[in-house]
């Protein structure tokens, strides 16, 4: 009987253990937050922020036309960094032309290279080969090379108007060699991105010295013409 009676005791024992062990403690279970969920932090002091401060700094120049270094201007015209008449433009070309009456002909070529030394003031060295004929006379031919400053005043960004006064050196031959002046005017009318088409009225004097024989004689030959030349030129 008092056997029977410890095994219940110990029974009941363990069981009040393990009903013990099953009931959750105070510490069981995920940490008790410290602060609110989504709270935020709070603000920073004044006095903590750096002071603001000025640097000064100085905003870039903006692309403005000019003679750039070197003194020569590439891919001027449209889309280019400058337009025709601008300081540094190099224009190059050519023109032809002629002059006829009832018993004079001249049939005449000219390349031309000219640079804008500046705004709308340009340098053009202007090389010429002409073919003459006067009368019954036979044709002569005049080569002639001038040096002709011109300015050039812009009615709009497409067309230009020009005066220029060129003067060089002339040689005829079976003549001799002599002094031309060849005041011109005329328009440049810009064609496409860089082409200029230039239709211009000149008139060319011309004097050359020349023996009259097996004599002392030296005789002063002038001649003069006027020449409608339409020349086309392309801006570098």
């Amino acid at each position: 009987m008092l056997s029977k009676t410890l095994f219940v005791s110990i029974m009941l024992a363990s069981s009040s253990t393990v009903l013990a062990d099953d009931e959750p403690t105070a510490t069981d279970g995920p940490p008790t937050p410290t602060t609110t969920p989504g709270s935020m932090a709070p603000p920073t002091e004044p006095s903590d922020l750096p002071k603001s401060q000025s640097d000064d700094d100085v905003a870039p120049p903006v692309a403005s036309p000019g003679i750039p270094t070197g003194g020569f201007v590439s891919q001027a015209g449209i889309g280019g960094v400058v337009g025709y008449g601008r300081a540094g433009v190099v224009e190059l070309g050519g023109s032809a032309g002629f002059a006829f009456a009832s018993d004079y002909r001249n049939i005449n070529i000219s390349p031309t290279i000219g640079w804008f030394l500046a705004d709308n003031f340009e340098i053009s060295a202007i090389a010429s080969v002409a073919n003459i004929k006067q009368g019954d006379a036979s044709s002569s031919t005049l080569w002639s090379a001038l040096l002709e400053p011109s300015y050039h005043l812009p009615f709009n960004r497409s067309v230009f108007g020009f005066l220029g006064l060129g003067a060089g050196a002339a040689h005829v031959s079976g003549l001799g060699t002599g002094f031309a002046v060849a005041p011109r005017i005329g328009a440049n009318l810009m064609v496409g991105r860089s082409g200029v088409l230039t239709p211009s009225l000149s008139y060319q004097y011309t004097t050359i010295s020349t023996d009259m024989g097996d004599s002392d004689v030296t005789v002063v030959a002038l001649t003069g013409a006027l020449l409608l030349n339409v020349g086309y030129t392309a801006m570098w």
